[in-house]
């Protein structure tokens, strides 16, 4: 296994910075508790330029910093926020950003990167959300109703999220051609190696 970098770490703190300062870009709905937040924006971008392991470290930092009691969720902390209504959502997050940098460590780069990155992003960072995060809501909520529960936490948030899927795409292939994800891992010096001994979606 490989070790952790003191590079990683501190990306992983810089995103969960950046994650706490996207979660006061929020808009609320009439019809639902759960906002559209940009704090899933910021997921993808941890898991993309990040990999696996120190992606869900950044949303993990943020994760527990909340569960401490500091308003990190749009001014918000304390144990009530991580056992709201979007407590699904925000529980999801480490496993998607750690399925998200699993498959973006394995993406050669050519000209479908965007491509790739997209629907890496899209599948786990916005489908793979709803779930956990539809099911704890209508749960909390006491919603019998599997269409209400739907309206008020699936079906308003797929456009944004597809949004969002393309500008975190469009933004990690314009760093990775400058800062690739190798140098993050560490990998750069073995990746004729790994090239040899892992999948590689091409």
């Amino acid at each position: 296994m490989k070790k952790w970098t003191t590079r990683g770490l501190i990306f992983s703190a810089l995103f969960a910075g950046v994650m706490i300062a996207l979660s006061y870009l929020r808009i609320s709905l009439p019809f639902s508790t759960v906002p559209i937040t940009m704090q899933t924006l910021a997921v993808m971008l941890a898991g993309s330029m990040l990999g696996a392991r120190y992606g869900s470290l950044a949303v993990l930092i943020v994760i527990g910093l909340a569960a401490a009691g500091f308003p990190v969720m749009a001014g918000s902390g304390g144990l009530s926020v991580l056992v709201g209504p979007t407590a699904g959502y925000i529980f999801s997050w480490p496993v998607v950003a750690f399925l998200i940098g699993l498959f973006a460590q394995r993406i050669e780069q050519n000209k479908y990167t965007f491509v790739k990155l997209l629907a890496v992003n899209f599948l786990f960072g916005a489908l793979l959300v709803y779930p956990g995060g539809v099911w704890w809501l209508a749960h909390s909520t006491g919603m019998t109703s599997l269409s209400k529960a739907l309206t008020a936490g699936m079906w308003p948030f797929i456009p944004g999220d597809l949004i969002k899927a393309v500008l975190s795409a469009g933004v990690v292939t314009a760093v990775w051609r400058v800062y690739p994800i190798e140098r993050i891992l560490n990998t750069e010096s073995h990746a004729w190696a790994e090239g040899e001994n892992s999948t590689v979606i091409r």
